[in-house]
């Protein structure tokens, strides 16, 4: 199980999101469940199942790219 520590604020229309609330609940999900499946998703298709392998490597670039000193 994967642990829920990071908080992600977005900008959504508000239009759209009484919409995608209402899909949710059509699927008896919540809006965080269904974001957190798309974020999963996306992820998994891009890396690949060994995505926690691979996102170590995606982060450690980042930090890489960020800190020129290291």
């Amino acid at each position: 199980m994967e642990k829920r520590t990071a908080r992600l604020t977005l900008l959504i229309d508000p239009r759209k999101k009484a919409v995608f609330e209402r899909l949710c609940a059509r699927e008896d999900v919540t809006p965080s469940q269904k974001v957190r499946q798309f974020i999963r998703e996306y992820v998994q298709r891009e890396l690949g199942d060994d995505w926690m392998t691979q996102a170590e490597v995606v982060l450690r670039e980042k930090e890489e790219n960020e800190d020129p000193d290291r």
